[in-house]
């Protein structure tokens, strides 16, 4: 598969976009007033320590206080203790895990986001005598933990107390004395020869994971790629003996360098990129980590916008629409809530076949491939609904899950997807680490409040009559002001008896009206010449 990288830089923000094949696969969007947090180690406090929802609270010296899930705990905290000083008593009990990451079954995200070890299926492995985490992590007790999930919503980040530092070639483990090998590496003799060398180079008490990239890489680009993340740890260590909690030890790169790091696998044909500033600053990187790929390295010099000498421009602008149109006429709706993305699949006006078996089943193939594709570009996480359109034959449904299953192969992100029910609905769930793409750039309206829709200026109105009653039955005051916005005062001022004047003689009160661009359409404040004030607001 060919790969290309074609990264547009601007003052405000960088997007990069991946094709594969020369189609759009995968896109980003990093905002400079939206910091990335993901991979960042801190020094923090634990806040609060809940067993009842089998986590902790750590202050960080964020907004909220960052998410410790106690299977994110790891088994060697008075290794961190003995860094920061700590007295308090940590259990050293032995964890009973497998030798080798391979065994334990570790899938390897090829980017930062391999980060995300919040792994549940940790709680069978532990050994009945590991102690609970609860019962050595005590409120003010200092910790070292890194962002595996960035903030969504109103959550704050997600952190582990299993840190790790990623390079060009290894993920160092600073206290994991474990050699792993990504599974993406199907040659068994390469496997060897590099966890051989990883283990004469990697000194007592570190563990590593070995990336994709590596594959084929002589061992001299090895020592060096280890040479410099274990630097950074020593001055991670270094920071450690000055700074208090909470502080920030180590910052990831930015995301615009970690795709280079994390993504330029021998795939990769070249990566263009329209800031000659930008393009500086990547190249030096390569010269240092990775010079192989220096020459796949490009400044776009044309005049057009990169993206529209791509022919992507149209793409990227479509990504932010819920309704996706399929070659076949058929299209896909897709539908952000709190709790979940819902996505409905429709036949448009294909009628290709006089069988509607034959027609759904079409749909719906094209369907899979297109859903597993903008879950990609959107980079949609968490709990996903898709309400398929309705097949009879089972076959045909094990068709579209088979299908699903083969698509989300080409997807970084750990996935699982459950079998079509009776219903026609397929449940998958993506693994999430910042908010899609969608919320991103988009923020809910500030008229609707994200809800799509406005209450009716007739509903308005008669929140008004009902508030005029009874504020009249309670005193004698006869004269106000409605403050309203400027498309609800022109339908209570519109024509010769407008609204107004029939209020008046409805309620035998003097009442104005005053437009207030400031007000929501269903917001109304009223306010009183006789005190002065607004006396109410609804």
């Amino acid at each position: 598969m060919k790969k290309e990288i074609v990264i547009n830089a601007s003052n405000e923000e960088v997007q990069i976009a991946i094709f594969e094949d020369n189609r759009l696969s995968e896109f980003f969007i990093e905002g400079y007033e939206r910091e990335r947090m993901l991979g960042d180690i801190y020094l923090g406090k634990v806040a609060r320590v809940i067993p009842g929802i089998k986590a902790a609270f750590i202050d960080i010296g964020q907004k909220q206080d960052a998410f410790l899930h106690f299977s994110d705990v790891g088994n060697k905290l008075e290794e961190y203790a003995t860094l920061i000083g700590d007295d308090s008593d940590v259990d050293t009990s032995e964890d009973d895990r497998e030798s080798d990451f391979e065994e334990k079954g570790l899938t390897l995200l090829e980017d930062s986001e391999l980060l995300s070890k919040s792994k549940p299926e940790q709680k069978e492995r532990r050994s009945p005598n590991y102690p609970n985490p609860a019962s050595h992590l005590q409120k003010g007790q200092e910790i070292i933990i890194q962002v595996i999930k960035e903030p969504i919503g109103n959550k704050g980040v997600r952190v582990t107390s299993e840190v790790s530092i990623p390079g060009r070639f290894l993920v160092l483990m600073p206290f994991d004395d474990k050699i792993g090998v990504s599974k993406k590496i199907s040659n068994f003799k390469e496997k060897r020869r590099l966890k051989r060398i990883v283990r004469s180079i990697l000194d007592e008490g570190f563990g590593a994971i070995i990336r994709t990239v590596a594959d084929g890489v002589d061992e001299e680009a090895l020592k060096s790629d280890l040479r410099q993340i274990i630097a950074t740890w020593r001055k991670i260590e270094e920071k450690l003996k000055t700074v208090k909690p909470p502080s920030l030890l180590y910052k990831d790169m930015s995301m615009t360098s970690s795709v280079i790091r994390d993504l330029f696998t021998h795939e990769v044909t070249k990566a263009i990129i329209d800031s000659k500033k930008l393009y500086k600053e990547i190249k030096e990187y390569a010269i240092n980590a990775a010079p192989s790929i220096v020459d796949k390295i490009e400044l776009y010099r044309g005049k057009e916008s990169i993206f529209e000498h791509f022919k992507i421009e149209k793409e990227i602008e479509g990504l932010f629409s819920k309704k996706v149109y399929l070659k076949s006429g058929g299209y896909i709706y897709i539908e952000h809530t709190e709790a979940m993305v819902v996505i409905d699949v429709n036949s448009g006006r294909y009628y290709a076949q006089s069988e509607q078996e034959l027609n759904s089943l079409k749909t719906n193939l094209e369907s899979a491939r297109e859903i597993a594709r903008q879950l990609r570009l959107r980079d949609i996480g968490g709990m996903i609904v898709v309400d398929f359109i309705d097949l009879d034959d089972e076959r045909n449904k094990k068709k579209i899950y088979d299908e699903l299953k083969k698509e989300f192969r080409k997807d970084r992100a750990k996935s699982t997807i459950l079998p079509m029910t009776d219903f026609g609905l397929v449940q998958i769930t993506r693994q999430r680490v910042r908010q899609s793409l969608f919320h991103t750039v988009k923020s809910p309206c500030p008229f609707c409040g994200g809800s799509g829709v406005v209450t009716t200026k007739s509903n308005v109105l008669s929140r008004i009559e009902t508030w005029i009653r009874r504020y009249l039955t309670s005193t004698a005051e006869r004269k106000f002001e409605l403050r309203v916005n400027p498309s609800v005062y022109n339908y209570l001022t519109e024509g010769f008896i407008n609204t107004i004047w029939k209020l008046r003689f409805k309620f035998l009160a003097w009442i104005t009206v005053v437009p207030d661009p400031t007000l929501l359409p269903d917001e109304v404040k009223v306010y009183s010449a006789k005190q002065k004030k607004v006396i109410t607001n609804f």
